[in-house]
């Protein structure tokens, strides 16, 4: 239940709406909770992403490998934000990432359908789901002009001042790969930053 109840107060504070008992118990019947060990995959390439996961205690992270073996993380994701691939998970079509598990993760999941019969019936969920649709619109913007026309520098900053929790959760050679640097750049712009 503990898992649920932080669940439950997500929704709740990010819709500004309450959820009904009857809510609650619908939510609890379709959302089941499921454990990955670090290092095991949430959703590999080539696969149809399924489920949409909500992070109740870990962390992830969503890459791509390019034809040189390269990896490049599109996100990194701790507690209380969600895991898929969106374009797989809403259109069926084969996943063009991966969703790794970076410490043992305990998430609850759920299917396209029961999302669906959520938006139309439960109102603080319904409003919820708009909520983060605008934050990830505006997110996915900013991390796009960020990518063209910050430098080096400036992205890191900017990393630094939305996501400071970031640099304790994740490795150096994965923040690089996020803000698209290679790790010896990140080191010398943090050497760099504590001058």
């Amino acid at each position: 239940m503990s898992n649920f109840e932080a669940f439950f107060d997500y929704i709740q504070e990010i819709s500004g709406k309450l959820l009904s008992e009857d809510d609650k118990q619908l939510l609890m019947a379709h959302f089941k909770p499921k454990k990955l060990r670090k290092r095991q995959y949430f959703l590999q390439e080539g696969d149809v992403c399924k489920y949409i996961g909500f992070i109740v205690k870990g962390s992830a992270r969503t890459f791509t490998v390019d034809d040189k073996g390269h990896e490049h993380i599109l996100k990194l994701s701790l507690e209380n934000w969600w895991l898929a691939d969106f374009e797989s998970f809403y259109l069926l079509t084969p996943s063009r990432f991966n969703i790794e598990a970076l410490e043992n993760l305990e998430v609850l999941q759920s299917t396209n359908a029961q999302i669906e019969e959520y938006l139309k019936q439960i109102p603080a969920f319904s409003a919820m789901a708009n909520v983060i649709s605008q934050n990830y619109t505006i997110a996915n913007q900013k991390r796009m002009q960020a990518a063209m026309s910050y430098t080096a520098e400036e992205r890191y900053e900017d990393l630094i001042s939305n996501y400071p929790h970031f640099l304790q959760r994740f490795p150096q050679n994965m923040i690089a790969s996020y803000l698209g640097l290679s790790p010896e750049t990140l080191s010398r712009i943090r050497k760099n930053s504590f001058k």
